[in-house]
């Protein structure tokens, strides 16, 4: 599969490839791309949110074909808030936030988030710095920081990632909606303006995403 879809989207341009950019690529069971230019949606989870003693529950969506549907229903997995579910805490989920906006306008460019119970969805649009390194970067901080206020050692995110590239403006628009919407999907807030740890809340009249200073972490 990656072979095909790196033989159709054309190789990445040299100067990418020395800066760490991989195209097409698999790691785990799903396929990803990672070009310079791209807006990406993306799904981190924490490593319990699809508890394995309930495999049986959602086994069953790893053998749906078609790739929006199987993300659709895993998503609606997840937000059954399965887990130990700790970036619930309002500690913890500010530091994920700022996490997320700490390298923002510099690394990349963050259109819509949203941090829920037991994952982050994240669109951004992809600058000098590969997807994976990024994800890397905000996994680290958030899991040491996190395990040091929860007081524990071990693994806090799944390794594996979701990721898709926005073809076009109009898929890019339904993305953010779906982002800034996950906690009233989730039956958590009524409006998606109420939920305290997504970019909904810094929306002005006219849909523009208007941030205020950043406090940012120590160390990223």
């Amino acid at each position: 599969m990656v072979d095909e879809k790196q033989a159709w989207s054309g190789a990445i341009s040299s100067s990418a490839k020395e800066q760490g950019f991989q195209g097409w690529h698999q790691r785990g069971y799903l396929p990803h791309r990672d070009k310079p230019g791209l807006t990406q949606f993306v799904t981190l989870r924490l490593h319990d949110s699809m508890p394995v003693k309930r495999r049986a529950e959602w086994e069953s969506l790893l053998k749906i074909e078609d790739n929006r549907e199987r993300r659709k229903q895993f998503e609606s997995y997840l937000d059954r808030g399965l887990g130990e579910c700790w970036l619930k805490g309002p500690t913890i989920a500010a530091l994920a936030e700022k996490a997320l906006r700490f390298f923002d306008g510099q690394r990349y460019q963050l259109h819509a988030w949203v941090i829920m119970p037991n994952h982050i969805h994240v669109l951004s649009h992809i600058q000098h710095v590969p997807l994976s390194k990024l994800l890397q970067s905000w996994k680290r901080f958030i899991a040491r920081e996190a395990n040091k206020l929860l007081g524990r050692e071990g693994i806090f995110w799944e390794r594996e990632y979701w990721d898709t590239y926005m073809r076009d403006e109009s898929q890019a628009a339904k993305a953010l909606k779906y982002i800034e919407n996950n906690p009233v999907k989730a039956n958590l807030v009524r409006e998606a303006k109420d939920w305290p740890w997504g970019s909904a809340r810094f929306r002005n009249h006219y849909g523009a995403l208007v941030l205020p200073p950043d406090n940012r972490p120590a160390d990223l």
